[in-house]
């Protein structure tokens, strides 16, 4: 049976359970990835019920196992469920399925849209209501655009005030090999203002890059139920997620005391934790690239976008564990299998979770 009525689209979405014959609830980490997701829907007659969604081509709605909608191509959409409903059809909860043939649909895109207001007399009435209404443009687009003139004038503002150490992270050098400023590096202090700034900017064009591209990242069950932020709400989850990725950057020298601590390599905590921050630094710098590709590409190459995204973030997180592990082995022989177990514990399994919750989910 259906659960009570609901006003618009919520967060939690169901599959269908052959073996049982039934709904489910849909469990992101526990359930594969499906090609057709469910919701009961409340809908009235008379009663605007309008949804915003991203498509792609030949992605198609149903409601009662009725089609209704089939994206003609690449775009976001505009429609109203209550328009959906065959005439005379009583008020009561309905079934609204979201299938691809091909691909399992990006559900998370699916939130509640503002009901426009009524026109009022001597206006220009709209034209009739169409099945494939299109929204041009993304709907935070404006929002993005923004959050990248922040972070551009942040490392500017950066750049000017601490113009050395800047210089320091900032070398392209090291891509190739070891350059002759890594050992005063990683003698420094890490907790540096010059460091937590960058630290700052780091995490918001991370964050941006998050709500751009990888969107089903908040039906993540933990973070929803911790931080149920809604979809259209743009600026609150990238500063969520900003909060979020310092908070991991930050937090991760804890981590590493605690399990140096356990493994008795203290000594090499400070080095490990300072290789990381400068390398972390160094890669983030490519993401506000990546989302000059996501605005100027993704209504025509949605799936190249996803690529590039998925191709950064990957080589900035398989970089950073790389170039740990050159650093370390320079200064410990990383084939004792004590050192080994210890890098494994420290940055080979927090790899592999973070490429399952933002790579590989996609």
């Amino acid at each position: 049976m259906p659960p009570a009525p609901r006003t618009g689209l919520s967060a939690d979405w169901l599959i269908y359970d052959a073996p049982r014959n039934q709904l489910i609830l849909y469990l992101p980490e526990y359930h594969a990835p499906a090609n057709a997701y469910y919701q009961w829907v409340s809908i009235r007659p008379g009663q605007k019920l309008p949804i915003t969604f991203t498509a792609r081509k030949d992605l198609s709605l149903f409601l009662d196992n009725r089609l209704v909608f089939t994206a003609a191509t690449p775009d976001s959409y505009l429609l109203d469920l209550e328009k959906l409903l065959p005439p005379g059809t009583p008020a009561g909860v309905h079934l609204l399925c979201v299938w691809h043939p091909a691909i399992s649909p990006d559900f998370s895109s699916f939130t509640n849209a503002p009901i426009l207001p009524v026109v009022a007399p001597g206006k220009i009435e709209p034209a009739p209501y169409q099945a494939q209404l299109r929204v041009r443009g993304h709907q935070g687009q404006n929002v993005f655009l923004s959050f990248l003139l922040l972070i551009g004038l942040l490392y500017g503002s950066i750049r000017a005030a601490y113009q050395p150490g800047f210089a320091r992270i900032y070398q392209f050098d090291r891509l190739l090999g070891k350059s002759n400023s890594d050992e005063a590096f990683l003698t420094k202090p890490t907790i540096t203002w010059l460091n937590l700034l960058l630290v700052f900017v780091f995490s918001l064009s991370f964050a941006l890059l998050l709500v751009a591209i990888h969107t089903n990242i908040q039906s993540i069950v933990i973070l929803r139920r911790l931080f149920d932020v809604p979809e259209s709400a743009i600026v609150v989850r990238v500063l969520l997620y900003a909060a979020l990725v310092a908070a991991f950057v930050l937090g991760k020298y804890l981590f590493l005391e605690l399990m140096g601590y356990i493994f008795d390599v203290t000594p090499l905590v400070v080095v490990q934790y300072r290789e990381f921050v400068r390398t972390i630094l160094f890669m983030g710098l490519f993401l506000p690239i990546v989302m000059l590709f996501y605005l100027a590409l993704n209504q025509n190459l949605p799936e190249t976008v996803l690529w590039i995204s998925n191709g950064v973030v990957s080589l900035m997180l398989v970089g950073t564990m790389v170039r740990i592990t050159r650093t370390l082995h320079s200064r410990v022989s990383l084939l004792n299998l004590h050192l080994f177990s210890y890098l494994c514990a420290t940055e080979v399994i927090p790899l592999t979770i973070l490429l399952k919750l933002i790579v590989f989910t996609y």
